[in-house]
């Protein structure tokens, strides 16, 4: 697992090797970002390159120009003068058409790569297992798609061209500097001692703190989208005023955090203009004394000025660039841990075929442990004939969710094997897996669009005729048509146009449509009323008949339409018979049957 994965995402304090690791790891992804545009980039180098000098022979064609062309306008000789003028707008113009060139051409490049970044984010995340999305906030994933993308646009639209241009431009200033005039050349360089030193002041300091500002900034989203998903149980339990001093305190940690930085750039900005104007100063008192004494023209001291103060000009936007720097730093660790992290379950390296199945599922020596510190399910082995429906009892709890989700291959198993039809769940290709191994969740999640489309989902492609049929094999065609669209209607975001029994419904319906060899229902009817669970059950004996069903459910009711009951304990199958044996016998099957009935009257 990665540095910054799912256990350690919200760190601040690395070690020296972690920080090493994390560093490598960004520079990997972000050179494999920049790859596929990698002669793009070239090209936008060689055009800055080429622009900047343009700008920077500005100061030293005015030194050119008083100290040659002057002098010989006086003799009548305007020649020079002119000249020098015509390549000063030359160079002018060709600086400015380069620079929207370049301008134009880094856009261009840091749209591809954050396409690709996107994109890459979103597979990921499709791919990544179970394991990792029941430990890692949907809040946070929301937050590497939203507020670091956004940190790394920011750096790529305009923190990198403020770099790029800077840097060369003070090199290329301070070249021209040096050629000029070495002796302020060396005042110059006399500069850089406390000009760097102030520099890695605040790199030192900054870099923590925007570290801490992105964790803050990832808090406040995933605060905010847990509050926003949980917003039934928030009114259900009238937690308002709990929420708002836990936001509250998140967003004064963030205002904090933001102050501090502030806190560094007020000291940070007056320092470089400070340095900057004594730099000046000392160049103008030297370089005055130079030209009193006849060893320096007054062209190159005005160049020489020119330099200097053109030198430091881009050190205020360096800073900014530091800022978003920093912030698309923190936000590429963060995202670079995400697409790093192993699928818990791996896709076979050499997939095997199954083209059709017979719905046989059997479990040899099988253990799962949850984080390799906690037994769920002990060694066990277990068979599942071929269209036998059966139901898993017990106490929430029990493992019954796990078994389920160990067949539909959300898990794998710590030690032993489960298998379909004779082949190993971990060899089976993706594709056939899916097809033959189907699972109805509690939650019976909606995708926005209309029910049809919904519904297809189990067969991409179905036909009206084929979505219509699987819906009333189920019950749910009578309530669809009396919807305002019928099959059309937009169930809008999670299904709020229908109700809860209503989803469950249509994800049933999904599910047969799918067609699969085994069917998994996980407490699936728990959302349904009576009518409809009756519904349901007299579409189960019929739609399960020639197919392998595994249902977990507390209401026991749904247990009579199953050829055969398993009873968990603390992950350990206690009971196995058919409902009328286990019903006639005295073990935990027989009690919960016996309350349930009591229940009833």
């Amino acid at each position: 697992m990665s540095v910054t994965g799912v256990e350690g995402e919200e760190r601040l304090d690395y070690t020296k090797a972690e920080s090493g690791q994390i560093r490598r790891r960004s520079l990997r992804l972000l050179g494999s970002l920049l790859f596929p545009v990698r002669w793009s980039v070239v090209v936008a180098m060689l055009v800055v390159v080429v622009s900047t000098a343009a700008q920077v022979a500005g100061p030293a064609l005015i030194a050119y120009g008083i100290d040659k062309g002057l002098p010989a306008l006086l003799n009548q000789d305007w020649m020079p003068l002119a000249a020098t003028g015509a390549v000063y707008l030359v160079t002018g113009v060709t600086g400015a058409l380069l620079i929207a060139w370049y301008t134009v051409l880094s856009a261009r490049i840091s749209q591809a790569v954050l396409i690709d970044l996107r994109k890459r984010v979103f597979l990921q995340t499709q791919r990544l297992s179970l394991e990792f999305h029941e430990s890692y906030t949907s809040g946070r994933i929301i937050s590497r798609q939203t507020s670091d993308l956004d940190a790394i646009r920011e750096l790529l639209d305009s923190g990198i061209n403020q770099l790029v241009q800077g840097l060369l431009y003070m090199v290329f200033t301070a070249i021209a500097l040096v050629t000029l005039d070495g002796v302020s050349g060396l005042v110059l360089l006399v500069a850089l001692v406390p000009l760097l030193a102030l520099t890695r002041w605040f790199q030192v300091r900054s870099q923590h703190l925007f570290r801490r500002s992105r964790t803050a900034s990832a808090s406040l989203i995933v605060q905010f989208v847990e509050t926003m998903t949980g917003i039934r149980a928030v009114k259900a339990f009238r937690t308002e005023p709990r929420n708002e001093r836990v936001f509250g305190k998140l967003v004064e940690a963030y205002r904090l955090v933001n102050a501090r930085v502030i806190q560094l750039f007020g000291v940070f900005d007056p320092g470089l203009i400070l340095i900057g104007n004594v730099t000046v100063a000392v160049v103008l008192l030297v370089g005055g004394f130079r030209v009193a004494d006849g060893q320096l023209a007054i062209g190159a001291l005005l160049a020489a000025l020119l330099y200097t103060r053109r030198f430091f000009d881009p050190m205020e936007e360096m800073a900014m660039f530091y800022n978003s720097y920093q912030s698309a730093a923190a936000a590429l660790e963060k995202i670079s841990g995400v697409l790093e992290e192993q699928p818990g379950v791996p896709d076979p390296i050499k997939p095997v075929d199954l083209w059709t199945s017979t719905g046989a599922v059997q479990f040899e020596n099988v253990q799962f442990e949850y984080q390799a510190d906690r037994v769920i399910l002990p060694h066990f082995d277990l068979t599942l004939e071929p269209g036998q429906t059966i139901a898993l009892v017990g106490s929430t709890g029990a493992g019954k969710s796990t078994l389920a989700k160990l067949i539909s291959r959300f898990y794998d198993p710590s030690d032993g094997r489960v298998l379909l039809d004779g082949v190993d769940l971990r060899d089976l290709h993706p594709k056939d897996l899916r097809r033959a191994i189907v699972m109805v969740t509690q939650e019976a999640y909606l995708f926005s669009g209309s029910v049809a489309d919904n519904i297809a989902i189990g067969k991409p492609g179905a036909t009206r005729a084929e979505i219509e049929a699987a819906a009333q094999a189920v019950g749910a065609h009578d309530f669809i048509v009396g919807l305002p669209g019928g099959y059309d209607t937009d169930v809008n975001k999670r299904g709020g146009r229908v109700s809860a029994g209503q989803r469950q419904l249509i994800s049933f319906a999904r599910a047969f449509l799918a067609d699969p060899a085994v069917l998994i229902l996980d407490e699936a009817t728990s959302s349904l009323d009576i009518p409809s669970e009756r519904l349901v059950q007299e579409a189960l004996q019929t739609l399960l008949s020639d197919r392998t069903a595994v249902i977990i459910a507390h209401r026991l009711s749904t247990v009579a339409i199953a050829d055969r009951v398993l009873v968990m304990e603390n992950g350990v199958i206690v009971e196995d018979g058919t409902p009328d044996m286990l019903i006639s016998g005295t073990g935990r099957f027989s009690k919960l049957h016996a309350a349930w009935r009591e229940s009833l009257v």
